[in-house]
């Protein structure tokens, strides 16, 4: 059904900061025509503008959360106190993994997609790997996790790309998965493309991309077989690389070389693929992703919560590398706390300020997350691309006094106030219009964790 929208602010392609008084128009899911209104022209009272839904604020292209756990969102809040790093965090994940099945993952999924989208996220990128069954065993359809996320992102309104992740071994050096571990693995990486080759979402909503879940998780010899999968279907592919000196150390003891001289030796780098965290890539490392184009996916909130580090986020963008922001563990799911952050973690970084200006980081969260997740259509104001439509305050206690321009360094999720994805509105008034999310991100965590 066509809809005219008028934004009181909107954040149009090629251009520095926002514009004001823009006329959106859109039909069949896709921009129709985009209109500034000329300075003078009144906004009410002119009959054409009569049947054009006022949209206060700033309205943004929808967000992209590029890279995302959905089970993790269990965690918040039981993880975050005491002593520990990544690896002890890990067991704590692990013992939530080895506790879902089909329907409860479906459930917590669809909680947490619907918190996304309160937070303006129209797509994301679910690198998944809980395959099978807690003792690795096949579900009788062997893509039944799979399609528990594919349903639960049509319950919450978004898109989404499932990073259908290879995770065949424990270690560098190859050791056997064990444990909560065996329900990722598929035996090697012909079974897990045999595996991931017999699903096709049945909804134009999700798309099927691929991932190398690490240099840990998938033996350098069975890199290519993953990468050349992703080659022939077209789709992104998706690693972390680097989260961890402990990664990096261990690849050199094994292979001479780091992470990322291996996945450019073994023809995974390249415009399709992207590097999760990226947190301690050595200068060569650096100029590898830069000069293949390998996008980089940062995720400064769950970064800093597990104590990773901080990367050096501008130095890989002037590279060459685009940027791109995730949520990862969902200790928070915030695009704008993303996007800010990773210029803030520069300055501790550095000691200096100004690395990043504001259209650098809503590019980040919007046309480059999209692209990164294989969506090239989306994630700008522009006519053809996807009726996406995320409209942010810019009168609450945040964002009050704050120019449209500030809105990434001032905004949080919670000054989200109206969501259209692919033309259907799916927030109004910062409420879900299908999906009560506290109560059933309440019951679906209580369900894993009691």
């Amino acid at each position: 059904m066509p809809m005219r929208w008028l934004a009181e602010y909107a954040w149009l392609p090629a251009h520095a900061e926002p514009t004001p008084d823009v006329l959106i128009e859109t039909d069949g899911g896709r921009i129709t025509a985009v209109a500034p209104l000329t300075p003078g022209r009144p906004t009410a009272g002119v009959q054409v503008l009569d049947d054009a839904v006022r949209l206060p604020g700033l309205t943004l292209p929808g967000l992209a959360n590029a890279h995302s756990h959905a089970f993790h969102r269990a965690l918040r809040g039981r993880t975050h106190g005491g002593r520990g790093d990544f690896w002890t965090w890990r067991d704590v994940m692990y013992d939530v993994a080895g506790r879902l099945d089909p329907d409860s993952y479906l459930a917590l999924a669809r909680a947490a997609y619907a918190e996304m989208a309160l937070a303006g996220v129209t797509c994301v990128g679910e690198f998944h790997y809980l395959h099978h069954g807690p003792d690795g065993t096949r579900y009788d359809d062997p893509n039944a996790m799979s399609a528990a996320l594919v349903e639960a992102a049509a319950h919450a309104g978004i898109r989404l790309t499932l990073l259908d992740t290879c995770y065949l071994t424990a270690s560098v050096a190859g050791d056997p998965l064990a444990g909560p571990q065996r329900r990722f693995g598929d035996g090697d990486a012909l079974r897990w493309a045999d595996r991931v080759g017999g699903f096709t979402p049945d909804n134009d909503h999700a798309r099927v991309g691929a991932a190398i879940h690490s240099v840990r998780a998938v033996p350098a010899a069975q890199l290519a077989t993953v990468a050349g999968w992703a080659d022939r279907q077209g789709a992104p592919l998706h690693v972390h690389l680097s989260e961890q000196p402990a990664e990096n150390d261990a690849c050199r003891a094994v292979h001479g070389v780091t992470p990322t001289r291996l996945l450019a030796d073994r023809g995974v780098l390249g415009r399709h693929t992207t590097a999760v965290h990226a947190t301690h890539p050595t200068a060569a490392d650096v100029a590898l992703l830069g000069e293949s184009r390998t996008g980089v996916c940062l995720c400064p909130t769950t970064e800093r919560d597990l104590a990773d580090g901080i990367g050096p986020a501008r130095r890989m963008a002037e590279a060459g590398s685009p940027l791109s922001l995730g949520s990862d563990s969902h200790a928070v799911v915030d695009l704008f706390e993303e996007a800010r952050a990773v210029e803030l973690d520069e300055r501790l970084r550095t000691r200096r300020r100004g690395h990043f200006r504001a259209d650098e980081l809503f590019t980040a969260a919007t046309r480059a997350g999209h692209a990164a997740l294989g969506w090239g259509d989306a994630g700008e104001l522009t006519v053809g691309m996807r009726a996406d439509l995320v409209t942010v305050r810019l009168d609450s206690a945040r964002t009050a006094g704050v120019p449209p321009v500030g809105v990434f360094f001032a905004a949080t999720a919670a000054d989200v106030d109206h969501v259209v994805v692919d033309g259907r509105v799916v927030v109004r008034d910062g409420r879900h219009l299908t999906v009560d999310v506290p109560v059933e991100l309440r019951d679906a965590i209580e369900a894993v964790t009691s």
